[in-house]
């Protein structure tokens, strides 16, 4: 018999519970239609939900249709709760995504989409409230089309031309059979929905019932169910609590499982565990029944296992892995008089094994404890969840946004740890990589360690929330990977690896350049079309990025990113301005390097010094006895080589920069008597090949432009002659004496500077009172040196020149005319002050005398 794990996802609001509502009534589970309004739905078990109206905890519940055994899975539907909706997605077959047909795709739907892609689950469309939109259902199709992809499909209209069209542009097969005048095979079909290139489209009204049976008819008859494996699997998806006893939620990816079977695991301490199965419970709402046996494709909920986590694989599956929403803001937990902070600790503790997400955190040197919270709904809800388990009446203090840490470079780090009769250690390679690809563990087979220690340390990385050096935040963005370690033959027990190889992060840690990164949102403002000019000032004023506003209906709309920190509360300031007309919808983008690290650094007041149980000092062993090496002098005591010799990305861009540069100015005359002027004769450096390891992508240098996307020309740099001769103190003095000589003496600076950079350079200086002065362009040493033209001023020209490159090319303008830097930043052009550009230019000349050495 066919089995099919189905989940009901949605923004919030778009009628999901109300479609789950209307599915169980109309498969006969419940004799009358729950109401979200009053508190009666099947699926919404708990107090809390039935409150406040919306889905909070995923629930289930089994039916029989056509022949299938359905298993029905309620997501949660506000953005707050998304990770409880991500758990549940890692175990269903296919989904049924409900989009309302007044407000369309949201943009917690298009975060929804997303994730189904990530987990690659075929995808039936649901446009819901359909007695009440306004649109013709070929318009809301188109608008869906456009927004997510080519491949919906209003298929109830198999029979227009259209649609038959539309459906064979999704597969080959289907192709054939279009043009070969035939009927669309079944098979076709659910090939093509499976492959997701396929997304049936359905149309209906939950409330009133209309389209369900159509919608469920199709997915009986389409949607394939998986091949399972022939031994015993399982994922565990979320953990409750019931009576004071862990409930495991599971679906069986394979085999049978039967009451009174031994599972086992490893925590994520890398402790291994064996534990019998007590009960075997299938749920359906708030009810359930027990069993004594359930196969592969069964979803069911055990009891007796306690150290089971949300995620976990068990038998012959493997653990789900990374997540993909994860909180941006975190809470200090205010705990009422006469409760002890640890004994609070343990409690929430609990909770955390229920919604992982909420990333408890205790800082032992202030005695505080943070939640990782999604939103201000979730605070709420804890708030109230927390009175009722616990009866403690907590409150949480303003949030603050839940940054991560990274490095820019590869370092080494080290880890020793010999006390008497212990010995390891660890060295560890830290390499940066791609935003959003998060923590990678590995052993190179060559480091020197046996096969079961090399495992061990890789498992010891595994166990611990890493945090980084600068505000304790957790590391991300990383792979970490064993290169080198020893051990002893007699010494040597499982945690002196677990001291070393902690250490040795730490070590890695307090040795690179780190990078604080700050979470963006991707957000969607809808506003009357006066006001979307506030709107446009303030995402820029944020340091946003936004693209070309679209006018519907007299309602602009900006899409675009900003900094987290820089939106909150600021759905407040739309309802504000816009007089209630206005909305904001956001979802989380990503982490991106953040803009005020030294602010950051300083609001969180982290000591790493301080912080004992993140140590990244080493201890070593001499005339029997253990002694600390402090972190920046265990390189000299180490006892391996790990034979890795790292090259930074700026040595690496530095000896390529003059390589080519030497290359350019030895075919150029002029370059070389420049370069000769400054530098004296050059003497060739020898370059010698190195075994070096490299760092992937890091973040650009420079912040991008607030409207901006990509720019497709070189860069240039627009500089205000005068005003940087005049900026500069060595200039400024040349000038009083000889202008023309200061003049000459900056185009020469700037023109080194140009062919190490790599930049298109435009040195403008004002000849605005001279007399039938037509303006005049020089090109000197490669780079252009413009005069302008009577009444003409170099700022004039300057502004006009930047908002023209400034559309595909990046510009900086460097000039410490106040006025001037505000005009040519709403060009869209970058700001560099004549300080700014004489440290760059310092630095070019200092590099490329150090490369010129003999």
């Amino acid at each position: 018999m066919k089995k099919l794990t189905i989940g009901i996802i949605a923004h919030v609001d778009s009628g999901k519970t109300t479609l789950s509502e209307s599915i169980l009534y109309k498969a006969g589970i419940v004799h009358k239609q729950g109401s979200v309004n009053k508190g009666s739905t099947y699926m919404d078990t708990n107090s809390i939900e039935r409150d406040r109206g919306i889905t909070i905890f995923s629930s289930s519940a089994s039916f029989m249709h056509r022949d299938v055994e359905f298993t029905l899975l309620d997501t949660p539907g506000h953005v707050d709760f998304s990770p409880e909706t991500e758990r549940a997605l890692r175990i269903i077959d296919c989904a049924v995504l409900v989009i309302s047909g007044t407000d369309g795709v949201q943009s917690h739907t298009l975060t929804l989409w997303k994730l189904l892609e990530v987990y690659n689950i075929p995808t039936v469309i649901f446009v819901n409230k359909m007695d009440i939109a306004t649109s013709p259902r070929e318009d809301i199709c188109d608008s869906i089309r456009s927004r997510l992809s080519d491949g919906v499909v209003n298929i109830g209209a198999l029979a227009l031309k259209k649609c038959r069209e539309e459906l064979a542009m999704c597969s080959e097969e289907l192709m054939e059979s279009f043009l070969s005048d035939k009927d669309f095979s079944d098979s076709d079909i659910s090939e093509a929905i499976s492959r997701r290139r396929l997304f049936p489209c359905y149309f209906g009204s939950a409330l009133h019932g209309d389209g369900v049976d159509a919608l469920f008819d199709g997915v009986a008859k389409y949607f394939s169910s998986p091949v399972y494996k022939k031994d015993f699997a399982a994922r565990v998806y979320k953990i409750t609590r019931d009576k004071n006893e862990a409930i495991v939620h599971i679906k069986l990816t394979g085999g049978r499982l039967c009451v009174k079977d031994t599972l086992t695991g490893t925590t994520p301490e890398g402790v291994e565990w064996s534990e019998k199965v007590n009960t075997i419970r299938v749920y359906s709402g708030e009810k359930y029944r027990t069993v004594n046996e359930v196969t592969a494709g069964t979803v069911c909920a055990l009891t007796g296992i306690t150290n089971a986590y949300a995620g976990m694989g068990l038998g012959d599956e493997e653990d789900s892995g990374a997540v993909h929403l994860e909180p941006v803001l975190s809470y200090k937990v205010d705990l009422p008089s006469g409760v002890d902070a640890y004994t609070a600790l343990i409690k929430f503790r609990e909770l955390e094994k229920e919604e992982p997400a909420l990333h408890v955190m205790y800082n032992e040197q202030k005695g505080e404890i943070y939640f990782g919270i999604m939103g201000e709904v979730q605070l709420e809800v804890l708030t109230r969840l927390i009175a009722e388990r616990f009866s403690m009446k907590v409150a949480f203090s303003d949030g603050s946004i839940a940054y991560r840490e990274t490095i820019r470079q590869s370092v080494i780090g080290i880890g020793h740890y010999e006390p008497l009769r212990h010995y390891a250690e660890v060295q560890l390679l830290l390499e940066p990589l791609e935003r959003g690809a998060g923590l990678v563990f590995d052993a190179d087979k060559e480091c020197g360690l046996e096969g079961h220690f090399r495992r061990l340390v890789v498992s010891h990385l595994y166990e611990k929330c890493h945090i980084g050096a600068l505000t304790g935040s957790p590391i991300t963005d990383m792979r970490i990977t064993l290169i080198a370690g020893k051990s002893h033959i007699k010494h040597t027990e499982g945690g002196d690896f677990r001291q070393a190889t902690w250490r040795a992060v730490r070590h890695g840690l307090r040795s690179a350049e780190t990078v604080i990164l700050e979470p963006w949102y991707n957000f969607r403002i809808e506003v009357p079309s006066e006001c979307i000019g506030r709107a446009m000032t303030d995402i820029s004023a944020m340091g946003g990025r936004f693209g070309e506003p679209e006018l519907a209906d007299g309602v602009c709309i900006l899409s675009g990113s900003a900094p987290v920190s820089r939106m909150r509360g600021y759905h407040r300031d739309i309802i504000s301005y816009t007089k209630g007309a206005g909305r904001l919808s956001t979802s989380l983008r990503g982490y991106e390097e953040c803009a005020e690290p030294e602010k950051v650094i300083a609001e969180c007041g982290y000591d790493a010094d301080r912080d004992v149980d993140n140590t990244a000092d080493s201890i070593f062993c001499d005339h029997g006895a253990g002694f600390t090496v402090p972190w920046y002098e265990v390189e000299n005591y180490k006892h391996l080589e790990s034979g890795v010799e790292l090259a930074s990305d700026g040595e690496e861009e530095l000896e390529k920069r003059a390589e080519k540069y030497m290359r350019a100015i030895a075919d150029d005359k002029e370059l070389m008597r420049i370069f000769e002027r400054t530098y004296g004769p050059i003497k060739h450096k020898q370059y010698t090949e190195r075994r070096v390891v490299k760092a992937t992508a890091s973040q650009p240098r420079h912040k991008p432009s607030p409207t901006s996307t990509a720019y497709t020309g070189p860069e240039y740099l627009l500089v205000d002659g005068y005003n940087i001769i005049h900026g500069w103190e060595d200039l400024s003095k040349m000038a009083e004496k000889s202008l023309d000589l200061a003049r000459s003496v900056l185009c020469d600076r700037l023109s080194n500077y140009r062919g190490f950079c790599d930049c298109r350079v435009i040195v403008v200086f004002d000849a605005y009172k001279v007399k039938r002065n037509h303006g005049e362009i020089d090109e000197v040493g490669g780079i252009t040196i413009v005069y302008t033209k009577e009444a003409e001023t170099a700022d004039t020209y300057i502004e006009r020149v930047s908002h023209e490159l400034a559309k595909t090319h990046r510009v900086r303008v460097a000039t410490s005319d106040s006025q001037e830097q505000l005009i040519i930043f709403g060009n869209g052009a970058i700001r560099v002050t004549a300080r700014g550009l004489l440290a760059e230019v310092t630095e070019v000349e200092r590099c490329i005398r150090e490369i010129i050495k003999a």
